[in-house]
Formats: C-alpha cells, sequence, structure tokens
C-alpha cells in the first residue's frame, strides 16, 4: 500500500473510532443528553463498536492500525519502520478530527453542561464533591473525560503499569488472532476479534485510568480540547497526558518482544 493511502486510510478510520468513542462518552456525561449517566457498559461497549467501525472502513486502504500501539508492534515483528512516521501522524490528525466531530455532534449539550452552575461552581451552586475538587486542581476540567482518559487514583507507577498491561493484552491478541493475510493490519475477522478485546479491556481492566491503550485516542482529543473554544472547560491535565501516551507505547512493544519469542 502506497503511503497516501496509509495516511488517508488511517486518518478516516481513526477518525471514526474517535467520533464514536468519544461520542458515547459524551453522551454518557452530558447534560441534556438522552443517554445520561448510562454507565460504563455503554461506554465499554461504545469503543468496541468505534474499534469495529473504523477497522471496517480502514481495513481495505491501510490495514486499519488506528493506533500508535499497533503501528510500533508490527513495526517491531516484521522490521518495517519505513511508514511509521506517516501512521503516527494520520493517527494523531484523524484523532484530532474526530475529537472536533463529537463537539460539533453535541455542541448544545456541551453549552449546557459548561453554564451549569452545579457543574462549574459559582454563585448559588452546591458545594463540589472532595472528587470534583481534586480533578480541578489537578488541572483536569469537568469534559475533559469526553476528550481524554484520566486515573481514579493518581499514582503514576500504577496508571502506567495499567495502561502497559492493557495495551499487552491488546496487541498480543490482534499479533495472535487478528492479522489480515499480509500481516500488516487487521483483517474482517481480525477487526471483530479486536473489537471484543476492546470491550473486554473496558470492562476488566478499564476502571483505573480509563483505559486509553492506544496514544492518538487520548493525546490528538487532548490537544482539541486545549484548543476548542468551550466555556469554563478547565485544564486539559496535561501533567498526566504523558502516561496514555507511554504506557501503550511500552505495552505494544512488549506484546512484539513476547510475540517474536513465543508465537512466531
Amino acid at each position: 500500500m502506497s503511503s497516501s493511502d496509509i495516511f488517508i486510510g488511517e486518518t478516516i478510520g481513526t477518525a471514526i473510532l474517535i467520533l464514536l468513542g468519544g461520542g458515547v462518552c459524551a453522551a454518557v456525561t452530558l447534560k441534556a443528553s438522552k443517554a445520561r449517566n448510562a454507565g460504563w457498559l455503554a461506554i465499554a461497549f461504545g469503543w468496541g463498536f468505534a474499534v469495529l467501525t473504523g477497522a471496517y472502513i480502514a481495513g481495505p486502504i491501510s490495514g486499519a492500525h488506528l493506533n500508535p500501539a499497533v503501528t510500533l508492534a508490527l513495526a517491531i515483528k516484521d522490521g518495517g519502520w519505513a511508514n511509521v512516521p506517516t501512521y503516527f501522524a494520520a493517527q494523531i490528525l484523524g484523532a484530532m478530527i474526530g475529537a472536533t466531530l463529537v463537539w460539533l455532534a453535541y455542541y448544545g449539550q456541551f453549552q449546557a453542561h459548561l453554564t451549569d452552575k452545579e457543574i462549574v461552581g459559582g454563585p448559588g451552586a452546591q458545594t463540589t464533591s472532595a472528587k470534583a475538587v481534586e480533578a480541578q486542581e489537578k488541572g483536569a476540567g469537568p469534559v475533559l473525560g469526553v476528550f481524554s482518559t484520566g486515573p481514579e487514583i493518581r499514582h503514576t507507577v500504577q496508571n502506567l503499569a495499567t495502561e502497559i498491561i492493557g495495551t499487552f493484552v491488546l496487541l498480543l491478541a490482534i499479533l495472535t488472532q487478528g492479522l489480515n493475510d499480509a500481516g500488516n493490519g487487521l483483517g474482517a475477522l481480525g477487526g471483530l476479534i479486536t473489537a471484543l478485546v476492546v470491550v473486554s479491556i473496558g470492562l476488566s481492566l478499564g476502571g483505573p485510568t480509563g483505559y486509553a491503550i492506544n496514544p492518538a485516542r487520548d493525546l490528538g482529543p487532548r490537544i482539541v480540547h486545549a484548543l476548542l473554544p468551550l466555556p469554563n472547560k478547565g485544564g486539559s491535565d496535561w501533567s498526566y497526558a504523558w502516561v496514555p501516551v507511554a504506557g501503550p507505547l511500552i505495552g505494544g512493544a512488549i506484546a512484539a518482544g513476547v510475540y517474536n519469542v513465543a508465537f512466531a
């Protein structure tokens, strides 16, 4: 496949992934959304279906990596590094486009949520919860969770380990079960397997950090959160932002190493 095919496929596929994945977070989180408070099951399955949709769209064009950790693991597995920068750039761009589309789709809900005194504070607001106060002190605004992940307990070693473990499971499943015949991306059955693994990771390992397991999924939308003209949006929690980037890359690299030793 050509560099242009890779760039187009990964941009579109990752944009769809983030549009649907970020969309379910917005649906569950934002005031005046019909799905508000639908819960963790909705989020876990929403992200799984988002992966499935993005993978089926991008698979025939780019192999549907949609995740720098996948690209890195495949490069380690096969030694093919030439297209890695193209994949990375397209994935970050696609994630930013997808996050922007979530904002457009939920524009009214964002406005209602971020101007509600019960949520953002102000005269007449009730006392905010200890968790909300702690989050604000750490620089995480009230809708950052729609865009990016954040830990329930801020412990760097644990948070990093959680992302490494979750991504290791994802990549080991992809490398052993999900690749197409060429071995350079997800096949049709591989997309379904990967989507189900993402749901499983969300349900089993998503509680501590929100399971980024994808550097582009976290970094691209976090950049968009920082740039969008959202009222009372608060901080983008850049002090934490390296964890959901480094953790998945480390987890992907370890999975590729284990695959080459145990399965290749």
